[in-house]
């Protein structure tokens, strides 16, 4: 088998002849490509979440960026980052490309690119790594805790909510 190099433009191209490639007897139609801001309609499902950073993205000017919004991810946002030299090289640097793919939102950034993602600090990556795993697998972004004082049982969304909130 013959293995080929990647450039990120090419990558789409890459993907659509792989999927043209593919058996077609069990094929079913391509989805669109999900719309940038969907939020429930009456019996939808969700496709968006909103999150606050725990610290905020720092951008150029200066300015701190904390409240985002995520999307679900689809099958080709984590089929992507597979093919990416960057990844191959370090596989680390998946997460990085991945939630660059999701985040739709970020304050008033609206253009979430590799570069704001690499530098943003750790503490606000782990946060959109763990939301990016509680939306997908699990499907929303609330966990079930107890309190160590009390024993008492009770639920708290991690979207955004400030602890002690």
């Amino acid at each position: 088998m013959r293995r080929r190099t990647v450039s990120g433009g090419d990558l789409d191209q890459v993907l659509d002849s792989l999927a043209a490639a593919a058996p077609t007897q069990r094929e079913a139609p391509e989805a669109p490509a999900p719309p940038a801001a969907r939020q429930p309609e009456r019996g939808g499902m969700q496709t968006e979440f909103e999150f606050e950073l725990p610290r905020g993205y720092v951008d150029d000017e200066g300015q701190v960026h904390r409240t985002g919004s995520m999307r679900l991810a689809t099958a080709r946002d984590e089929l992507r980052p597979q093919i990416d030299l960057r990844v191959k090289e370090n596989p680390a640097y998946l997460s990085v490309v991945l939630l660059s793919q999701v985040i739709t939102r970020l304050g008033s950034i609206t253009d979430v690119h590799v570069g704001v993602v690499e530098r943003m600090y750790a503490t606000d990556v782990a946060f959109l790594q763990d939301f990016y795993r509680r939306i997908n697998s699990e499907g929303h972004t609330h966990a079930a805790v107890t309190c160590p004082l009390c024993q008492g049982s009770f639920e708290v969304d991690l979207s955004g909510e400030r602890l002690g909130e």
